[in-house]
């Protein structure tokens, strides 16, 4: 039974969920007094203060009113995300009809195709052209009518390869649903977010290392770390718009847009962390790397980058957090499919539906931001050795 404790205790210490460590202890026993105030101080507290939240906003929102109506209470958009995960199920049932009669008439097209690909008919379209050839040779009026019958005859293969092709590539054309919209902010936030890492681990490993080059970068870092999202994308759609064509692109030009916008401001926190974990190394490391004679890659990646993990997966987590707050501004501004949009068309249409539509996102938000957090926290404990952990929590 104490194996089992313990590997629940370190399960919640690496995932952070440290407000039911108190509820495992208990269960085994251990200071039921302690374990009780810490049980209502860590959960029944913030629930009671999450219901008089609840409380406070269904009186509040019966007494304004808007010109889109009363603002919603719990109920309302607690339907509201009910009826939109409904109609994200219907949708999906239609999508997979859809698709499962493409594959039946895929399969009545080859079907057909292969009644036609027969040593029969190929006889039949050679005997067809031979005459056809025959009468032209001759000047005979029969001609036309014949290279119309050879045509025609030569054309059902084609025309049934081309309807196959078609119905293999056919796409739903159904409207994104909100879920399908969550689903495309999260590549949005990871696309940029990728971007941002693969620009600031490098710069602030190089800013670790040489006093030079971080006195170089600090006025750029300074300069570019304040500004908003709004001022990155009308920016950086101009640019992108210039190189990618949108029909010739596999990627829309507003989600490489609102990504790169995402990557330019989350950067930040995942560069200066990375310097400054690479710049607190413990100097007997690098006297030990000295001693050893370990090349520049052997120290970088055995010494410097393993030394540096704590504090750059504290920076890699409050960039994503900027990230995700970043993408629903960028995509609203970039009217690129996902979260912001989805509010902005909302906010647009005006209607009470819509607003308690807004809630849901607020909500939704909110609810995935955390769990990003929670994510990384995860990943930041688990290369953690020292106290560096605390630092972000």
């Amino acid at each position: 039974m104490k194996e089992i404790k313990y590997f629940l205790l370190k399960l919640i210490d690496v995932t952070a969920l440290n407000f039911l460590e108190p509820v495992v202890r208990l269960c085994y026993g251990e200071e039921p007094k302690v374990q009780l105030e810490k049980i209502g101080l860590y959960i029944l507290v913030p629930m009671v203060a999450f219901v008089a939240f609840l409380g406070l906003w269904w009186g509040v929102a019966d007494n304004i009113m808007t010109k889109s109506g009363k603002v919603p209470t719990p109920p309302v958009v607690w339907h509201e995300a009910s009826s939109m995960w409904s109609q994200h199920l219907a949708a999906r049932e239609q999508r997979a009809d859809f698709y499962k009669k493409q594959e039946v008439r895929v399969a009545e097209l080859e079907q057909k195709l292969a009644q036609l690909e027969t040593p029969q008919f190929e006889q039949r379209l050679e005997k067809t052209k031979a005459d056809l050839e025959k009468l032209e040779a001759e000047n005979s009026p029969r001609a036309k009518s014949k290279r119309a019958v050879y045509e025609s005859m030569a054309s059902q293969v084609s025309n049934l390869e081309a309807q196959i092709e078609n119905a293999k590539t056919a796409q739903y054309a159904g409207a994104p649903t909100y879920i399908d919209q969550i689903i495309l902010s999260l590549k949005t936030v990871f696309f940029g977010f990728a971007i941002a890492t693969a620009i600031a681990l490098p710069i602030g490993i190089l800013c670790g290392i040489s006093r030079v080059f971080m006195a170089a970068m600090t006025p750029l870092i300074s300069l570019f770390k304040p500004v908003s999202p709004i001022v990155w994308l009308p920016i950086c759609g101009i640019i992108v718009g210039a190189y990618i064509n949108a029909d010739n692109s596999s990627l829309p030009p507003a989600f490489i847009s609102s990504a790169i916008t995402v990557a330019l401001c989350s950067l930040w926190p995942t560069l200066v962390n990375t310097a400054l974990g690479v710049a607190s190394i413990d100097k007997d490391h690098i006297n030990v790397a000295r001693v050893l004679r370990l090349g520049f890659w052997s120290r970088m990646f055995k010494i410097i980058i393993p030394s540096s993990l704590p504090l750059i997966f504290t920076g890699l987590r409050i960039s994503l957090g900027v990230g995700w707050m970043v993408l629903i501004a960028a995509e609203l501004l970039a009217t690129n499919p996902g979260l912001g949009k989805f509010v902005w068309d909302a906010f647009q249409n005006g209607s009470s539906q819509t607003f308690a539509q807004m809630f849901v996102a607020v909500f939704t938000v909110g609810i995935i931001g955390l769990l990003l957090d929670r994510i990384m926290v995860i990943f930041q404990r688990a290369v953690s050795f020292d106290n560096a952990q605390a630092m972000a929590i």
